[in-house]
């Protein structure tokens, strides 16, 4: 066909359709962390060097987390310490939270330093808002007397009430509210303790006012993939994680495979939504799969 000869439609010969991929051909592996490459920084069994087989062989791997309380920085050394060097392959939900904020603008910030650093490399302005004290009569007198554009809530141990009466009354006062995740718990080796989203439930509920969330499955932080990799890379790409409602409909925002893992928060044998195009006990034998060949096919397929 002619350069200038309009397309009719069909697939001509040697064409391919954005993101399709030969079989064994290396493609983009998206890995959750929490749950799929460790749990609270312990490795899980074979996930160190499931990565590093992927890469051997010509895989990108990149880490897509809705951890926003830790920097980059933090991430990428604690990555390093089990053995999976990352500079670079980190994407945090702190990171997709800030490409709904504006430069200039000035934000509350109720979460960790990852979210800090994702606002200010935005170039946005982090506020700090005082208080009247910590106890809980003397808390009611927490006053907004900055001006908020943005309250962006994310994981963080120090919530409190204060933090609460602050955030809340940004958003009372006009500031939009960002989460960076909206996950209710996390994973850790001694169970699931709260997690973002529980923290952000509580904001909204105070405030009254329902947020924008970034992270998975949610399309900013599939904005942020498809910058980093491309919109074809994105489609041909494999998501790998341990909670469907939030890694799998994630592969459905992004347009690529989901590969379910059962070595985080959801225990071997329960039913998800979306049906996975790979149900896999971990990593390793994610990983495993994906050097056989596999080619997704969008029929769910087990294996052990």
């Amino acid at each position: 066909m002619d350069a200038d000869e309009p397309h009719n439609g069909e697939r001509q010969p040697g064409e391919r359709q954005p993101g399709e991929r030969q079989p064994g051909e290396p493609c983009v592996v998206l890995c959750d962390l929490d749950g799929v490459v460790w749990l609270a920084h312990h490795p899980i069994a074979g996930s160190v060097a499931a990565i590093a087989g992927l890469r051997a062989a010509g895989h990108r791997v990149l880490f897509v987390t809705n951890n926003s309380g830790d920097t980059i920085a933090v991430q990428e050394a604690a990555l390093a310490g089990i053995g999976i060097p990352a500079v670079g392959d980190v994407l945090t939900s702190a990171m997709a939270a800030a490409l709904l904020v504006q430069p200039g603008e000035r934000v509350l910030v109720c979460g960790g330093d990852g979210v800090r650093q994702a606002v200010t490399s935005r170039g946005a302005t982090v506020v700090t808002v005082d208080d009247a004290g910590s106890t809980a009569d003397v808390v009611v007198d927490v006053v907004v007397d900055v001006v908020v554009d943005v309250v962006v809530v994310g994981f963080h141990r120090t919530f409190d009430y204060a933090g609460l009466t602050r955030a809340a009354r940004a958003v009372w006062h006009g500031a939009r509210l960002i989460g960076t995740n909206d996950d209710a718990t996390y994973p850790t080796p001694r169970g699931p303790i709260p997690g973002g989203g529980a923290i952000l439930a509580a904001v909204q509920t105070a405030s009254g006012v329902p947020a924008v969330v970034a992270g998975k499955p949610h399309a900013p932080m599939a904005q942020l993939v498809r910058s980093v990799i491309g919109e074809a890379a994105a489609i041909a790409a494999v998501m790998v994680g341990d909670r469907a409602s939030t890694d799998g409909l994630f592969a459905r925002t992004l347009g690529c495979a989901y590969a379910h893992v059962n070595s985080g928060v959801t225990p071997a044998g329960t039913p998800v939504s979306p049906v996975p195009d790979l149900i896999a006990d971990d990593l390793a034998a994610v990983a495993a799969v994906v050097l056989g060949g596999w080619r997704p096919d969008r029929s769910p397929t087990a294996h052990s």
